[in-house]
């Protein structure tokens, strides 16, 4: 029996970002980056504010090309947006004038799938994110976690093989981003997507991630730390922070990471 080798989700070679600014002066805002998501895996990038996390995940939908170095999607050089995968942005993508069921039917639509398929579809993922109730509510009507759920069903309606989310829990209280982890966990251990999860706390991306990403504070920012998190799953968000080994690893990556905060809140200071 011959084992089949699953190519990379996301693979970014020497990837460098820059910006150009006022008086042809030339932002580098990341630099040769590389790193790889595997099929299936789930990695979380944490660093220093303005230090372009967000960036990399511009990369990788295709939102943003490189000055230099390349960008792969399943081991193919990607030209344009990418049309495997998701975003879900930390800011609510709803729009308020429709319902909740046609905000997250609108992505199937727009592909041409037929509305009442949609529909149905759509309200079968409510069910998943446990707002089945909510179908005929509209945006305003819904609390702060009641909308990431159902921007949770608009991006994995689609079925995206690779999932990029910026920040997505950052608005949320931490009881609230608690509950919305582990429903993330749940609907990606269904079918194991690859995800770059972005966020600023430590704590979150380790009981979330099968690996850590560290940047360091920009200009230039690169990558300086990739950490493999053993911790089995299913996990349980509340209680894996007590585990022993969570501690140890969060000392570890936080020995790395702290100088780098320090040093982007330095610069943030001094403009």
């Amino acid at each position: 029996m011959v084992d089949t080798v699953m190519p990379t989700a996301v693979a970014l070679d020497d990837a460098t970002v820059a910006f150009r600014l006022a008086g042809d002066r030339v932002y580098i805002a990341v630099e040769k980056a590389n790193l790889s998501v595997a099929h299936g895996e789930f990695v979380a990038i944490v660093g220093p504010t303005g230090c372009g996390k967000s960036t990399l995940l511009n990369i990788a939908a295709g939102l943003l090309k490189p000055a230099s170095g390349a960008v792969r999607i399943f081991d193919t050089p990607l030209v344009g947006l990418n049309p495997q995968a998701g975003y879900l942005f930390q800011a609510d993508a709803l729009f308020p004038w429709k319902t909740v069921i046609d905000n997250v039917a609108i992505g199937l639509e727009i592909t041409g799938t037929a509305r009442s398929e949609a529909l149905a579809r759509s309200q079968k993922w409510l069910e998943m994110v446990g707002l089945g109730g909510f179908a005929g509510r509209y945006p305003h009507m819904l609390s702060g976690g009641q909308r990431k759920r159902v921007g949770l069903a608009q991006v994995l309606i689609r079925d995206p093989k690779i999932l990029l989310m910026d920040e997505p829990f950052g608005p949320l209280d931490a009881q609230t981003r608690q509950i919305m982890g582990n429903l993330l966990l749940e609907l990606w251990n269904a079918d194991r997507k690859a995800v770059l999860f972005v966020t600023h706390d430590l704590e979150e991306a380790i009981a979330l991630a099968d690996r850590v990403v560290i940047m360091s504070a920009g200009p230039g920012a690169r990558i300086i730390g990739d950490w493999r998190v053993q911790l089995p799953r299913p996990r349980d968000i509340m209680e894996v922070r007590l585990d022993k080994e969570f501690h140890s690893l969060h000392r570890e990556i936080w020995s790395v990471l702290k100088d780098e905060v320090l040093k982007g809140y330095a610069q943030s200071a001094t403009g």
